[in-house]
């Protein structure tokens, strides 16, 4: 985000003559987020102390979306919008399950919000624009390539993502933007998608509006979603020929406090065999809220065995934000 010099080559930007709406004003609502996180934050060792990516403005009194990871457990917050604007920004609230993050300016900030679209109609083979901050040279034509099923490491389960291509090179808090001009996405990650071929290309995973429009009212009154805050593990998982095995544990979390090491194999969450990632989370959700004891069978070794993990909200154990 600090390279001014980058652009998407000219051909794969999108023409303001191809889209039924200002191209250029709808662009402008996407702004560079950066976010200052202290050493001891939970956060900062896997995510880092300094992040920076983008935010898009969805209120006219400078209320912004982004990716939750940015601003997990941030001391500043600082927001850049089209000819150098800058306010600070304070962090309203982190949507654990969906990954949304909604910041508000402090400052005055002369740009167009972006409506919020209708997600869940989009479909496969429909097109979109992917914008970073910077205009029409940060912006990217293209395609929904896909809606499955996203299952990450680190506790983590999205059902219907969007997977676009080509992928954008600057994609975190990253604006999926619908031919009506609407948002309909937040971008979230790239990932590695393998063709019919055999080949290897590159997708953004985007995480879809329709999982905020439920839940915005009560972000922004009580900074969290009105689901009960779901069982945290402390537990970061991998997947291998229809075995999931443990990575690594959370020092001091649920998992590690249970003693489950790395390499152990999760076979079964009560009675549902694991067999994928997609399966472990929805089956240690499916126990009940934040505190609920997981029972879970492992094998480490030749040998299995059983063990009961007192589950924890993961949110207890992030710094809450600092209004600035």
């Amino acid at each position: 985000m600090d390279e001014p010099d980058w652009k998407i080559p000219e051909r794969l930007q999108p023409a303001p003559d191809q889209c039924g709406f200002d191209l250029d004003s709808t662009l402008r609502s996407v702004m560079v987020v950066r976010a200052n996180i202290p050493p001891d934050a939970s956060t900062a060792q896997l995510l880092g102390t300094e992040r920076s990516g983008n935010a898009v403005l969805i209120g006219k009194d400078g209320l912004a979306l982004t990716i939750g990871y940015l601003i997990n457990e941030a001391e500043t917050v600082w927001l850049t919008g089209t000819g150098s604007q800058v306010a600070p920004a304070h962090v309203i609230a982190i949507d654990q399950p969906s990954g949304f993050g909604l910041v508000q300016a402090l400052g005055r900030l002369d740009l167009p919000p972006l409506d919020i679209g209708e997600s869940k109609d989009i479909e496969r083979g429909q097109s979109a624009i992917f914008a970073a901050a910077g205009g029409r040279p940060h912006a990217l034509k293209v395609e929904i390539a896909g809606r499955q099923p996203f299952a990450g490491y680190w506790e983590y389960l999205l059902e219907h993502p969007f997977f676009t291509h080509p992928a954008h090179p600057v994609w975190s808090g990253g604006a999926l933007i619908a031919d009506s001009g609407r948002l309909i996405g937040i971008g979230s990650l790239i990932v590695q998608h393998t063709l019919d071929d055999g080949r290897q290309t590159d997708l953004n995973m985007v995480v879809p509006t329709e999982l905020l429009t439920p839940i915005i009212d009560e972000l922004l009154t009580k900074g969290r979603g009105p689901a009960p805050p779901r069982p945290w593990l402390g537990l970061y998982c991998g997947e291998n020929d229809a075995t999931v095995f443990v990575q690594r544990v959370t020092a001091g979390g649920p998992a590690d406090q249970a003693h489950l090491r790395p390499g152990d194999r999760i076979l079964a969450i009560a009675e549902t065999e694991i067999e994928d990632l997609a399966t472990l989370w929805r089956a240690v959700w499916a126990q009940g809220s934040a505190g609920v004891t997981i029972p879970m069978t492992l094998s480490r070794g030749t040998g299995t065995f059983e063990a009961e993990i007192v589950s924890a909200d993961r949110a207890a154990r992030l710094k809450g934000p600092r209004l600035q």
